[in-house]
């Protein structure tokens, strides 16, 4: 006979407890590797940077570069 029954409950706890920590941590490294905080291009660019290149290249003025640059900081 395997006893009462009460051992498979506990530990089965712990086993589902074990898995989803498991998986939040996959999920979080998957978030972290692909998506990080600040924007960023496939060059490695910050939307600053991009920001200022476009301005140097003449694509945007001086007034769109500020207003622009006003919202990346907020």
């Amino acid at each position: 006979m395997m006893g009462n029954g009460y051992g498979m409950g506990f530990g089965g706890i712990f086993m589902w407890l074990f898995w989803i920590l498991v998986i939040v941590g996959v999920v979080w490294l998957i978030k972290t590797i692909v998506g990080g905080d600040s924007y960023q291009d496939k060059s490695g660019q910050s939307a600053l940077e991009i920001l200022k290149n476009r301005y140097a290249r003449g694509e945007i003025d001086q007034q769109e570069f500020e207003q622009k640059r006003k919202d990346l900081e907020d």
